[in-house]
């Protein structure tokens, strides 16, 4: 009878464990253009294209690698060095693998940047799911992916590396959460809003390499309907002139919640 109890009261306890897990909350805090500091329900953190140090729009104060406290994960959206970004440096100080496009992955891996155990390969479709409750999933972007690296005589070479992707990150509390990475407008965002049905779209608008306002609001009332959205990559420099204020305006009147953020604010969700 008193095991009974007791494996009753562990079931309970395990019980009340998951609900509190699934009631968590998510935190968000933005670093201006795409990058992302994501704390999990239970306390996982995940940095999406960590473009910190050079980041223009970074406030000072946050240009520490050191004050972003451990780091469980990485996910780069693709090699351009405003996504990349610190993702080596970061992925070597806490030692944990940057999750980005195969090509991508496999040019870190093969140039000795990064240990191929830090540098795991994964592609659209894919699914990455390093503790229960929390799902990485590689979409399409339209755009391009080159590294720059320093060759032996300290010049700029280029080098492909792999296709761009969007990530869908699903929470343990059931939040999703769409990062489009860099993007122009392709047909199948209604596909993936339709499939994912994200709570949380993260959708570049400054226009030039990116979409602009007015496309991007078209793909987020007509083809992805998120609960809220969150403008970013924009600002950072002069080809990326599209601003909140234009892609409200070209929103209109929606039930979508336009969420206002500067940079180094946090939100939860």
């Amino acid at each position: 009878m008193r095991f009974r109890i007791l494996t009753t009261i562990a079931a309970a306890a395990l019980a009340f464990t998951s609900t509190a897990y699934a009631q968590g909350k998510v935190e968000l805090q933005w670093f201006a253009q795409s990058a992302f500091k994501l704390t999990t329900p239970e306390g996982k953190v995940v940095m999406i294209d960590p473009w910190i140090l050079q980041n223009p729009k970074n406030p000072p104060e946050l240009k520490d690698l050191d004050k972003l406290g451990k780091i469980d994960y990485i996910v780069v959206t693709h090699a351009h060095g405003d996504h990349l970004g610190d993702s080596v440096e970061l992925a070597k100080k806490n030692n944990v693998p940057v999750l980005g496009p195969a090509g991508m992955d496999q040019k870190l891996a093969n140039l000795g940047i990064l240990p191929a155990n830090l540098a795991p390969r994964m592609n659209k479709g894919g699914t990455f799911e390093p503790i229960p409750g929390l799902k990485i999933t590689q979409v399409h972007a339209e755009h391009s992916s080159e590294m720059i690296v320093k060759n032996a005589e300290g010049k700029d070479e280029s080098h492909e590396a792999g296709e761009p992707v969007g990530v869908i990150i699903t929470l343990s509390n059931g939040f999703k959460i769409y990062h489009m990475g860099d993007t122009g407008l392709f047909g199948d965002m209604k596909f993936i809003g339709e499939k994912y049905k994200p709570d949380l779209l993260l959708i570049p608008i400054g226009g030039h390499f990116v979409m602009d306002p007015i496309d991007a609001a078209f793909a987020t009332k007509e083809w992805i309907k998120p609960k809220m959205v969150l403008p970013m990559h924009y600002g950072t420099n002069p080809f990326l002139k599209g601003t909140p204020a234009e892609f409200k305006a070209a929103l209109g009147t929606t039930t979508i919640q336009i969420l206002d953020m500067q940079p180094g604010d946090k939100k939860t969700f």
